[in-house]
Parts: C-alpha cells; structure tokens; sequence
C-alpha cells in the first residue's frame, strides 16, 4: 500500500491536549525514600515548526520526553537531533536551548522536579515507617540522575507513557488518584535512568534477616491469639519453620522459651487486670489464656509467693 495512502496513527497522547497542563496545577509532593520530591511541571508542550527556546537553565531536575515530530536540543554548546521516542534529562544549572524542525512541530512531555535530601541514610530515624528497600532504591535512582550523560536516547523503557497514566488518574478523579499519580513520576524517574544503562546488571536490593523477621512474626501471632490454647508447633506452622526452630528464635532473640515468654505476655494482662477491673479470679484466668483459676493460682505463687487477690489487694492499697 502506498504510504501516502496508509491511515496516520492516532496521537497516543492526544487526551492530553484537551488540558495540557492540568497536572500542574496539582500540589504534588512526596516523600520516596530518603527524598522529598515536588513536581514543579507534568505536561504536555507543544513546539509550532521552527520555535526556540533560547538557552536557559534550572535549579532542578527537567525530564524532556519527545512523543511526535522533531527538532534539536543544544547543551554545553553541543547539538543533537531529537525525533520522536526520545529522552534526555537537563539536570541542574545545566544550559540548553531547543528548537523545533522548521517544517514539523514537534510535541514534548515535559516533568520538572524538585528533589531535598531528607536525612543521611546512616541516621533514618528508627520509627520511619518506609520500606528499607525503597530507602536504597530511591537514593540509587537519584545518584544516577546526577550522573546520566548529557545527550538524548531512546526511551526504551516507555518512561512517557506514565505521563498518560498520571493524566488519566487525574482526569478520572477516582479515590488514590493522587497515589497513582505519585507512582507514575517514580516510574518516570526510574525509567529514565534504565534508558541510558546499556548493559544492565542485576540490581540487588538488601535481604531481611530472617530470623529476626520470623520472631516478629511469631509474637505478632502469639500477641494476637495468647488468649486462646496455643502451642510452639501452633506458631511454628504459622510461620512455616519446625517447633525446634521456633524455639532457637525465641532463645536468640527474646533470651527465653516460648512457653515463658507466652507465660509473661499471659501474666502482664492478668496484672493489668486484676488491678483495673472487678472481674473475678476465674473471669480474668480465662480471659487470658489459662485453662482455669487453679492454674493462674499456681504460676502466681510460683512468680510472686502471693494468691491473685492478694496482689489485687495489695496493689490497689498502693
């Protein structure tokens, strides 16, 4: 068929041209790992033939994508043709000038960003909820864009394409509109740094150590169920390992057996208890794990030489 002939493709961005820069005017900010990033601009820009832009530069990040036509980009006074599919990234203080073919517009995707350094990784605060991978992941990816060469590529790994998903997560207005937004400029991030990494090695993210991660598990379930009849093997299956090694997490990590350490969260709420509420003996010895009055009688006499009502009494005169 003669290409003359042949039926243009539609503009896969075309939805953007509707509202070009309705993802500026969102206050978008987020904390990825280490980093707080704004969004400065996410748009959509359009070049009629032969416009420039003369050189100039920005304090942060300018992620350029070319989703149609073609023109050139000049930085540090060298020129290249760009065409569409391509990318290239204006870092800080970095000098360019662009300029549009003069006989075809060409169309740019635009994401400017602002990126703080929230805390040195050696000192993340302990009750940082973030996921430890994502810490590493983020300031990789930022490292990386600090050291992307200064020429456009091609966006091999669609990195444009979460500029439409960002458009139409605003345009749909659903609930975590904002959260796929969010993700979509980490995408973008990421994607871009992929594209100029030719032969790329495995990128390998920091292991948990698993028995640490097990004992967490195993007295979440025990805090969670300690109120009814449980046993080691009970735990241990829950968390997939043998009753025997359950009982070495337990020593290595809580310095005691299981069966002690499931006695003292037992005794704590019984104490709790027995000083706060009016329940009976019986009541609070079943409540809390122990199979009837006589056995909580036992291990109180064992751990404290007094009788539950006498340490309610005694703690209630206090």
């Amino acid at each position: 068929m003669n290409s003359n002939k042949m039926k243009q493709l539609p503009f896969p961005f075309q939805v953007m041209e509707t509202k070009p820069d309705a993802l500026d005017r969102l206050d978008i900010q987020f904390q990825w790992g280490n980093y707080g990033i704004r969004v400065l601009r996410c748009h959509l820009l359009s070049f009629q033939p032969g416009r420039i832009i003369s050189f100039h530069h920005h304090s942060e990040y300018e992620f350029h994508f070319i989703p149609r036509g073609k023109g050139m980009v000049i930085m540090k006074d060298q020129p290249y043709e760009l065409q569409e599919g391509m990318f290239y990234l204006t870092g800080p203080q970095v000098e360019h000038y662009q300029e549009a073919d003069q006989n075809e517009a060409m169309d740019e995707l635009c994401l400017h960003i602002d990126v703080v350094k929230l805390f040195e990784k050696e000192v993340v605060p302990e009750q940082y909820w973030g996921n430890r991978s994502e810490i590493f992941e983020a300031d990789a990816c930022i490292r990386k864009l600090d050291l992307l060469p200064l020429y456009p590529t091609s966006d091999r790994y669609h990195a444009m394409q979460w500029f439409l998903t960002a458009y139409q997560a605003w345009s749909g207005k659903n609930l975590g509109y904002y959260s796929t937004i969010h993700q979509a400029v980490i995408q973008i991030l990421l994607r871009s740094v992929r594209n100029y990494e030719v032969d790329e090695t495995p990128f390998e993210f920091p292991t948990r150590d698993m028995s640490m991660h097990r004992y967490l598990l195993a007295t979440q379930f025990i805090v969670d169920n300690y109120s009814r009849p449980i046993s080691l093997e009970d735990v241990a299956d829950k968390i997939s390992v043998s009753g025997r090694q359950l009982q070495r997490i337990f020593l290595e990590h809580a310095g005691l057996s299981f069966s002690k350490y499931l006695e003292d969260l037992r005794i704590s709420h019984v104490c709790h208890d027995l000083v706060n509420s009016k329940a009976s003996v019986q009541q609070i010895a079943l409540q809390h794990g122990f199979a009837n009055s006589n056995y909580l009688f036992y291990v109180f006499r064992k751990r404290f030489e007094m009788t539950p009502n006498q340490y309610r009494m005694s703690r209630i005169q206090i």
